[in-house]
């Protein structure tokens, strides 16, 4: 049964820095989100517009944004929580994407975590 986080974005936020230190995580997740939310865009675009060429660029898009995030997580002291089930990753990755990476940026948290890089 998957766990379930009823607030999930404030329990993501909850340990979002303790899985952001590694130096190489922090500039992957700085490119790799945004390329995630332009695909996500391109596959809407496409679905609304009927253009294969836009969701085959797309999919291509969010496949290397999260293999580019799941190698970076790899470099980690600390990995995230596994995913309980497909439903559970589905939900944590968009959350991820459009709003706790988004937020860790203006925050001012992935700053402070870039300076703080060598002290891990």
């Amino acid at each position: 049964m998957a766990k379930r986080h009823p607030n999930l974005p404030t329990w993501q936020w909850r340990g979002y820095a303790d899985n952001h230190r590694n130096s190489t995580n922090l500039v992957l997740h700085v490119i790799a989100v945004p390329l995630f939310i332009i695909a996500a865009l391109l596959i809407l675009d496409g679905l609304f517009a009927l253009s294969f060429s836009s969701i085959a660029i797309g999919v291509i898009g969010l496949v290397a944004a999260l293999g580019f995030q799941r190698h970076g997580h790899s470099l980690e002291g600390q990995a995230p929580e596994p995913f309980a089930d497909r439903g559970d990753a589905i939900k944590r990755l968009l959350v991820e994407q459009f709003i706790t990476f988004p937020r860790f940026v203006l925050s001012g948290k992935w700053w402070r975590a870039w300076k703080e890089r060598h002290r891990h």
